[in-house]
Formats: structure tokens, C-alpha cells, sequence
């Protein structure tokens, strides 16, 4: 019955009047699979030579890679609520991690549910309250500290099974890479010889960490080999739409947690038999918001309909638009993450377009702390060589918690955004452009600025009484 319904989906591709007259429609499956905290050059087929992911570069290779996607905020839950509900998070009202969205917002099973579809989650779980989000959980743990199975990856198996002729959607959501860093074999990977990112600091504590960091990926990367062999023993790989996303970015300085590319930047690979040419690439500018209201539109609706912040980008998948958006947003809320700053937190803000990003610190004459801060020894190290002479080292160090009001990159110059062009007479025009699409953006989602960030406690259930300073 699966073949048949495959074999009307090539039937609609090259005819489609003939299908329009029988009114049948065809719906592919879906299956998300999600990365855990991956800066999104850190796969082979984004430009890292060293770094092990064959099973992603093959999905890449035989479908369409995203050269410019973001996420809407570099912490995992907004991330993740965003992603499944289309809207941004202040909007949509899980701004802050470990948070919830209101009460009224809706998710991907209840838009694709109508639609026919058997919607299903296996692994990490971050998404709040459970019935906004109700997905047929089908097993996983949130977090992964090593030893046993992290992720049973033949639930995937009986869901294809059990789903029988009916169309289904399944989000894999991988706990890899994020931290501690306790899976895989770092030995593949030799400590002295790997390249560093040149935003990173060259320690011998760093290069460590990194080739942790590293055997995650390539164990993460046999997930997505798992994946995809259980759809091919099903015969469901023609039939479905593969969508990798590597969320926001590591958990190194100056990746997660902050509005930088390497952390809002994301990998996104797609592979649909029939419909996306393989080893196209494209520059169209998408964010995670938009990938529900396509999912929506593959599978027949009409996602214009909702509230969305997202639009569908199913015609840059056919091949018939090679653009999407001219800008794209992000938001960190600091208030209430672990080792977070406090009393008032710590707005990040930002918008980017093709060239460069704008980032607006509004609690910029404080310092900025985390995890990173209280308890990453690499981050420190970076502190002791900076303190050994080392110049470079320091201005990294002391950048990551104190930083300018307003930072400005030319990213086609500086892809790492190392040199901050804020200020400089040269560049007033597009730092005022810029803004002004950043504060009508916040303006749309409702965002109050130091407001929003000093009352995000609200979000997760805890109150606050002293007001901040300042505005915005």
C-alpha cells in the first residue's frame, strides 16, 4: 500500500492536471532528525575536513544543503518550542530555557494530525507543557551522561511498522553533542593535530575538549545512519522528506548562549526522492520557525492559514524560488539559566541579513556568566595563557562576558566575527538599517527588551519584584 501511494506521488510530479482531476493528493513521510548543541561548521559537508560525519555529507549529497539557516534563540527549549510551533520565542512565550509556551499555542501534532499524519517523538524531550506538545512519545531521556543506551534506535523501526499505509511524521532528537561529552571514541581524533575554528583558543585544554566534542558528532552521525537504514529496510526512502537540523551551537565560548553566528547558525540538509535534486545547494536565508509551515504545505494544507511567524519554503525545495528571506532574528534570555547573571539577566538581540549581523547587548554595562564561566576549564585556560602574554587569548577571555553595547559584522569578510564594526562612521548606515529592522521586529513579537528579560522567571513559574534599571 506504502509503494502504491509512493508510486502516485511520481504519477502527481509529471502529471500533475491528471491528479488534480482524481483530487488525490500525496503526502510524504517526514522525519526530523535534531542534533544536541552543534556549531554548525563542525560537519564535513560545511567545510571541516577533519571531523567524521559521512552519513550526513551523504544526505547532503543526495539532496539540498542549506547554506544560511538560523535558529530563533541559541539555547535548546526556545530552540525546540520554536521550531514545532512556527512562531519566534518571545511571541510564542518560551524565551527563556527550561520554560513553557502559552497556553494557547499549538504544535506540529495538532496541525499535521488533521492532515492525516502519525506524529511522533523519540529521545530528548524540552518542550513545555506536554499537552501544547503532544506528540506519541515513544521513548528517549532528556540529557546523556554515558554508559547504557542513550537512544533505542529500533522505536524508530516499530513506528514505521505500526504507522501501516498511513503517513507519518517522526522527530529523532539526538542528546549528541551536547555536554559532558561521554560518547563515542575520542582516539579517532588526535588532540596535537586538528585545526581550530579561529575564534577559539589554542590550548592544549581546548584541543582536548575538542576531540570529545568530536567523537559525539560521529557518533551522533550513526544515528542519522540508523535513520536511514530503517527507512531503506521499510522501503519508505523515496516516500520520505530527511531533515537534518544541528540546532544552535557547542558548548564552547562564544557559541551557545550567545547571538553569534556559531550560535544561531545552524546546519540543514534535506533529501526528498523525486522532488529535490541531489547536490543542490542554496543560499536562501530560512530559519527554524519555517520549517513547520513547509512541512505542513508537503503534506497538503495550507499553512498561510495559522499564526505563524514561519513561512513555507517548499518552493526553494522544488528548485522554484532560490530565495526566502532578507532577514533573519534571534533572541537570548539569560535570566535563569545555570550560573546565569543575575539580578537582571543578560537581552542579547540581533538581526542578520545576507552580509552582516548587528548584535545589541542591552545589559551590556554588566557581565555576562554561564556554565562556561563557572565551570568549562578550557574557557580558563584561555585566561592563564592571555595572563602568560598572550593577547589575543585575553581579549577572547574578557570578550565573552563583557562586551559593547552594539556589535556589528561583516561576515562575508570575517565569517567568525572576531572584528566589530559598530561605531565606525563607515558603517552608520548599515548598523542604522539594521536596527531599525531589529526594533520593529521586536516590536511585532511583543518584546519589551530589558523588560522581557528581567521578568523571564515568569515564564518558568518564579517571580521576580525589582524592576530594572532601564529601558529597552
Amino acid at each position: 500500500m506504502k509503494y502504491l501511494r509512493f508510486s502516485f506521488f511520481v504519477f502527481v510530479s509529471t502529471h500533475a492536471i491528471a491528479a488534480a482531476a482524481l483530487g488525490q493528493v500525496a503526502k510524504p513521510n517526514l522525519l526530523l532528525f535534531l542534533s544536541d548543541d552543534l556549531t554548525y561548521h563542525d560537519i564535513g559537508c560545511y567545510g571541516n575536513k577533519e571531523i567524521r560525519t559521512p552519513h550526513i555529507d551523504q544526505l547532503a549529497e543526495e539532496g539540498l544543503r542549506f547554506e544560511y539557516c538560523f535558529n530563533s534563540a541559541p539555547m535548546c527549549a526556545p530552540t525546540r518550542m520554536s521550531l514545532y510551533t512556527g512562531i519566534h520565542p518571545v511571541r510564542n512565550g518560551a524565551h527563556p530555557n527550561h520554560s513553557r509556551v502559552h497556553d494557547h499555542i499549538q504544535s506540529m501534532a495538532h496541525y499535521l494530525r488533521p492532515l492525516g499524519y502519525r506524529v511522533g517523538l523519540m529521545g530528548k524531550r524540552h518542550e513545555a507543557p506536554i499537552e501544547n506538545f503532544p506528540f506519541e512519545f515513544l521513548g528517549g531521556q532528556h540529557g546523556d551522561r554515558g554508559g547504557g543506551i542513550d537512544l533505542d534506535m529500533t522505536l524508530m523501526d516499530t513506528f514505521i511498522q505500526e504507522a501501516g499505509d498511513k503517513p507519518w511524521c517522526l522527530v529523532v532528537a539526538s542528546n549528541q553533542p551536547h555536554t559532558p561529552w561521554s560518547r563515542g571514541d575520542p582516539s579517532i581524533y588526535d588532540a596535537e593535530t586538528l585545526t581550530l575554528p579561529p575564534y577559539l583558543v589554542d590550548t592544549p585544554e581546548t584541543r582536548e575538549n575538542l576531540t570529545r566534542y568530536y567523537a559525539e558528532i560521529t557518533y551522533m552521525d550513526n544515528q542519522v545512519s540508523q535513520c536511514l537504514e530503517y527507512l531503506d529496510a521499510h522501503g519508505e526512502s523515496d516516500e520520505t522528506m530527511v531533515v537534518y537540523l544541528s540546532e544552535q551551537g557547542s558548548n564552547f565560548p562564544h557559541c551557545k548562549w550567545t547571538c553569534y553566528d556559531t550560535g544561531l547558525r545552524s546546519a540543514a540538509v534535506v533529501r526528498w526522492p523525486g522532488v529535490i535534486e541531489p547536490g543542490r545547494e542554496t543560499k536562501a536565508m530560512i530559519q527554524y520557525i519555517d520549517v513547520l509551515p513547509t512541512f505542513i504545505e508537503a503534506a497538503g494544507g495550507e499553512p498561510a492559514s495559522f499564526d505563524f511567524d514561519g513561512r513555507s519554503f517548499l518552493g526553494v525545495l522544488k528548485g522554484e524560488a532560490d530565495s526566502h528571506r532578507n532577514y533573519t532574528f534571534g533572541v537570548q534570555t539569560s535570566k535563569g539559566i545555570y550560573s546565569g547573571p543575575e539580578p537582571e539577566g543578560y537581552a542579547i538581540r540581533t538581526v542578520r541579513d545576507e552580509r552582516y549581523r548587528l548584535v545589541w547587548n542591552l545589559n551590556w554595562d554588566r557581565k555576562f556568566s554561564n556554565t562556561v564561566v563557572t565551570r568549562m576549564e578550557a574557557y580558563h585556560s584561555w585566561k592563564t595563557k592571555g595572563e602568560q602574554g598572550n593577547a589575543f587569548a585575553l581579549q577572547r577571555f574578557e570578550h565573552y562576558q563583557s562586551r559593547p553595547e552594539f556589535e556589528l559584522y561583516d561576515l562575508r569578510h570575517d565569517p567568525y566575527e572576531i572584528e566589530n564594526l559598530a561605531g565606525k562612521p563607515v558603517y552608520d548606515a548599515t548598523q542604522v538599517r539594521l536596527k531599525e529592522q531589529l526594533v520593529a521586529w521586536m516590536k511585532q513579537q511583543g518584546d519589551l527588551g530589558k523588560r522581557t528579560e528581567f521578568d523571564a522567571l515568569s515564564r518558568k513559574g518564579v517571580h521576580d519584584t525589582k524592576p530594572p534599571s532601564s529601558s529597552p
